[in-house]
């Protein structure tokens, strides 16, 4: 071994001991006659001490060529330090050195290699290996690891398999765009890579294998963004025999046995709520609940007033943001500039104020008196000192406007606490979503969601109406995870091609192999499966996925590190029947 101990674990109980380091330069300060050189690996930095008259000559000469990043094995005795640090672990201690050894030099870093450092996201990603060195992304991939070892253990113990399934498969029409991969071997024939296993580990259950899970590479072609990779993690998990509280109980125990373990947080019971109650409510089908402002629906008190902005749309609807009457006219015309940003899309803003002295004042009080505005306070539960905050028009954009309203007010007024966490179980979405474009209906979920049983009689009068057998996970607004109850049997399967616009003959050339399964005796079965990289930043505390991920994509899909896509060779894509020669 090039090392006795690592560079963060000597203490003053060391002090006395001869001792081998190797690590990189982090930091060198020479005052003449005495030399520092801070030495840092994964585990931590110690302090080196060169001394002329007290250390060799030959290492003082050797230790006046480093250079930051060059990479030394020191060896010496450990001492106590005269002034001490103690901002890290080892800041009582440092080694006088008696021999050094240059491993390697080093150019000098296009950055510092600390916490704050001073290169930008795109120097950082061209060189992600300097990057990794910094201990701030450096404990965010030991998280992740903490968290994948955590998840294995906690399956492991419930009877879970970890079976890998392929990664070239066959593309399929639905869902998300595919990355396809060409056959050399079969000429105009493509794999596609996996967006989920979905369908081998239904197959898995046929199998008898009752519980499986895996943490897998999954692979989608979409537009990017903070939470999002063209290849991403999940934690993908199926069970036999179950049913909808099968799943949720045992999978509700992992997420709180993670964050107990990992977190020190107890999360206890995690409630339910409908789709339906979460869009009503919240305008999302993902809602932050660590606060209240819920939905208001105005329509029976705000409406036939002769205000037309309000009485010809389909929703009027509010929020109560308590405590925010005194807010000024600036403040006001700021949230009117957010609502009506591009992204967001609403036409205007309107707000009523509720006055200590029992008043209303508001941007519409020609159009409403005070007792019709003491209606809209009472239904909104507004008392004095608080604001009311009005959006109208579709009903499905409407709610989403004032959803992102409801966070941006969460936000301004400091609801939405990093260090608590809120999650709850969403169930019973739609089976199918109206697609205006191809004008048919799509599988919300996958087409292997199983509607609920009282809903299936519904398929053929009202597709729209029926509820699927499918739940996510939401903690502080964002999806961690979701899942369904299966279809097991061909019949079923068969009825939900057809009405998501399958031919017989397309539904057997797609997932044939499924429903030929399905007639072997496949036991009820359902899963879920988890966003890896959400639940890792979710516990860093981080917004974005990217940095705990160890080699990630940019928001252009490129690995600016490698230039990766690039271009092959021609004689590549000639053996690839993909050009002519």
């Amino acid at each position: 071994m090039l090392r006795s101990h690592n560079c963060g674990e000597l203490r003053e109980d060391h002090v006395g001991q001869e001792v081998t380091l190797s690590g990189w330069v982090q930091k060198i300060r020479d005052k003449g006659g005495l030399m520092w050189v801070d030495l840092r690996d994964r585990y931590g930095i110690t302090q080196l001490t060169f001394e002329e008259g007290r250390t060799k000559a030959e290492a003082i000469e050797t230790a006046r060529k480093l250079g930051r990043e060059f990479v030394i094995q020191v060896k010496g005795k450990v001492v106590e330090r005269y002034a001490k640090n103690d901002k890290i672990p080892t800041g009582s201690i440092e080694i006088d050195v008696e021999e050094l050894t240059i491993l390697n030099a080093a150019k000098t870093p296009p950055f510092v290699i600390e916490d704050e450092t001073d290169g930008g996201e795109d120097l950082r990603m061209k060189y992600r290996y300097l990057d990794l060195r910094r201990g701030t992304v450096r404990r965010k991939l030991e998280l992740r690891s903490q968290l994948a070892i955590a998840v294995r253990n906690y399956l492991s113990n419930q009877q879970f398999v970890e079976v890998e399934t392929p990664v070239l498969i066959k593309s399929t029409p639905e869902g998300a765009r595919d990355f396809v991969v060409p056959s050399r071997i079969n000429p105009g024939e493509f794999y596609a890579l996996p967006q989920s296993p979905q369908t081998f580990k239904q197959l898995l259950m046929v199998s008898g294998f009752d519980r499986y899970f895996q943490i897998v590479k999954c692979f989608r072609d979409e537009d990017l963004r903070a939470d999002r990779q063209p290849e991403f993690t999940q934690i993908d998990c199926e069970m036999s025999f179950v049913d909808r509280d099968d799943v949720l109980d045992t999978f509700e125990g992992m997420t709180r046995h993670l964050f107990s373990s990992i977190k020190e947080v107890e999360l206890g019971q995690f409630p339910r709520m409908s789709y339906a109650d979460a869009m009503s409510k919240y305008g999302s089908d993902k809602p932050d609940v660590r606060f209240g402002m819920e939905f208001v629906e105005l329509n029976d008190v705000a409406q036939n007033k002769g205000f037309n902005v309000f009485d010809q749309a389909e929703l009027v609807v509010g929020i109560c943001a308590k405590g925010c009457a005194e807010y000024t006219r600036k403040q006001l015309d700021a949230l009117t500039d957010f609502v009506k940003r591009p992204q967001i899309g609403a036409k205007g803003l309107v707000y009523v104020k509720c006055n200590a002295d029992g008043t209303f004042k508001s941007s519409v009080d020609k159009f409403y008196t005070q007792e019709n505005l003491a209606e809209w306070a009472q239904k909104a539960g507004a008392e004095a000192g608080d604001l009311m905050l009005v959006l109208s028009g579709n009903t499905n954009s409407t709610r989403k406007q004032m959803n992102e309203l409801r966070l941006h007010m969460g936000s301004e007024l400091g609801l939405r606490n990093p260090n608590e966490f809120k999650p709850l179980w969403v169930v019973d979405f739609p089976l199918l979503e109206w697609d205006e474009e191809t004008q048919r209906f799509h599988a919300m979920h996958h087409p292997f969601t199983s509607p609920l049983k009282e809903d299936i009689k519904k398929l053929d009068t009202d597709p729209g109406s029926v509820r699927a057998n499918a739940y996510d996970l939401v903690i502080n607004g964002v999806e961690i995870g979701g899942g369904s109850i299966r279809i097991h049997d061909k019949a079923t399967q068969q009825l939900m091609f057809k009405h998501l616009g399958f031919s017989d003959e397309e539904a057997k050339a797609q997932f044939g192999f499924l429903m030929d399964a399905f007639e072997f005796g496949a036991p009820p079965h359902g899963g879920i499966a988890f966003g890896f990289d959400r639940l890792c930043a979710m516990f860093g505390g981080s917004e974005t996925i990217r940095d705990y991920i160890a080699f990630p994509k940019n928001t252009s899909g490129r690995d600016v590190m490698i230039d990766s896509p690039s271009e092959v060779a021609d004689e590549q894509l000639v053996e690839l029947g993909l050009r002519l020669r």
